[in-house]
């Protein structure tokens, strides 16, 4: 009977990680309601879900503010780069749409296959900035690199990011979960690629008692 009401047991486990998506997702969507802080935001989102939602490491909301305030800048400057050119993309995919003739079909089929490549850079570019230091530029390149190299697991991602957002589109209320839920499952794919791109720890490394959660 006590083990019903261990608050280690699988149910009270589950329970409190759907309270902690909860809580995470709004703390996400209210960081990114100036639309502009969406990249820290989104940073800070899977920084949060891959340690603390899914490792147990740290606080939540501390490590949600600590990634969102290590990454401002760089978050927001990869974020209205995105913004940019899919705005640009968007005007430039509806013009090739109402071009009823050879030339529309080829630019069309090229804006779209544009918008993909931008979207699997996307579901890359912000895990990679919570994970690794490096300049913007290299962030895209990186981020480019790693969705075609590893393509089965980038349209898998793809699928999931899209279901999530057609859950709120059409439901709305999901919105309250699906931001870190949706992270969690993608997460799951994306450490597993991180970890080929780790650097081995050395004795010294290994001997300074650094919590290498991201290792695990």
């Amino acid at each position: 009977m006590s083990s019903i009401f261990n608050l280690d047991n699988p149910f009270f486990s589950g329970l409190n990680k759907i309270v902690d998506a909860f809580f995470l997702s709004i703390i996400f969507l209210i960081t990114c309601i100036p639309i502009i802080t969406i990249g820290p935001a989104l940073t800070a989102l899977y920084y949060a879900t891959a340690k603390s939602l899914r490792r147990d490491r740290g606080y939540i909301s501390k490590e949600y503010f600590k990634a969102f305030k290590l990454n401002f800048l760089q978050g927001l400057v990869s974020g209205l780069i995105l913004i940019a050119a899919s705005s640009i993309l968007a005007i430039d995919w509806r013009y090739a749409k109402n071009l009823h003739n050879t030339t529309g079909v080829i630019l069309f089929s090229i804006f779209t296959a544009l918008f993909i490549v931008l979207f699997f850079i996307t579901i890359y570019i912000f895990p990679v900035l919570s994970r690794f230091k490096t300049k913007t530029l290299h962030l895209f390149k990186t981020a480019f690199f790693m969705s075609m190299r590893h393509l089965p697991s980038t349209i898998l991602m793809a699928i999931i990011v899209i279901f999530f957002g057609l859950l709120v589109y059409l439901f709305r209320i999901p919105i309250v979960f699906a931001p870190a839920l949706c992270t969690l499952l993608v997460s799951f794919l994306m450490e597993r690629i991180f970890k080929k791109y780790m650097p081995e720890k050395s004795e010294e490394e290994e001997s300074n008692g650094v919590d290498e959660w991201y290792m695990e």
